[in-house]
């Protein structure tokens, strides 16, 4: 068992990691308001990774829950999601740009924390994939227009996935906009091994 915290006030914002297959990734929030960005790789070929748009086409959902699926470019399952008990979580946007910083707090953008953390695994800026958004609250009204809501997790909530194929994460404390300025945004997660 590997347990770690996240936070977008220093160093430890992002991480990257193997996933084995049948093993358990537990993503927790911790004081409520936060939320967590995450990509996904096949570990034996990074050219298949997550695909937000075989997530939706398949699973038919913009806000993946207990039950539901992510998917990749080549129409696998990644991972399962087992337990949500939040239920917000988002497929349609992409993470923070890696130009500039997040939210304009100073802090490293989720993007370049993905780019620093997936380089330890040789995979580029250009393979990374838009994320899976634990916690994030994003809209859609009638227009089509999607709005970025303020995080609505509580303390406590947790979402849990059961990995389909051996995996590398990569995961980032995002600095959520429309959460307080001053507030950390701190995410616990841990991965608990099969065997």
């Amino acid at each position: 068992m590997v347990t770690a915290q996240l936070d977008d006030k220093n160093t430890k914002n992002g991480c990257a990691f193997v996933l084995r297959k049948g093993d358990t990734l537990q993503v927790i929030d911790p004081t409520g308001g936060n939320t967590c960005n995450m990509v996904l790789f096949n570990a034996r070929d990074i050219r298949e990774k997550m695909c937000s748009g075989k997530t939706l086409e398949f699973e038919k959902n913009i806000q993946p829950t207990t039950g539901n699926t992510l998917w990749s470019n080549r129409s696998n399952k990644l991972l399962e999601i087992v337990k949500d008990t939040h239920g917000n979580n988002d497929v349609l946007m992409p993470p923070c740009p890696s130009s500039g910083k997040s939210n304009d707090t100073g802090f490293a953008s989720c993007l370049s924390q993905m780019i620093e953390r997936l380089g330890n695994f040789s995979i580029a800026k250009d393979d990374i994939p838009d994320s899976f958004n634990i916690f994030k609250k994003v809209m859609v009204d009638g227009s089509g227009s999607l709005t970025a809501q303020k995080p609505s997790s509580k303390a406590g909530d947790t979402i849990l996935f059961r990995a389909n194929m051996d995996l590398i994460v990569g995961l980032t404390a995002c600095d959520a906009a429309g959460r307080e300025k001053d507030k950390i945004n701190s995410i616990y997660y841990e991965v608990i091994c099969a065997d």
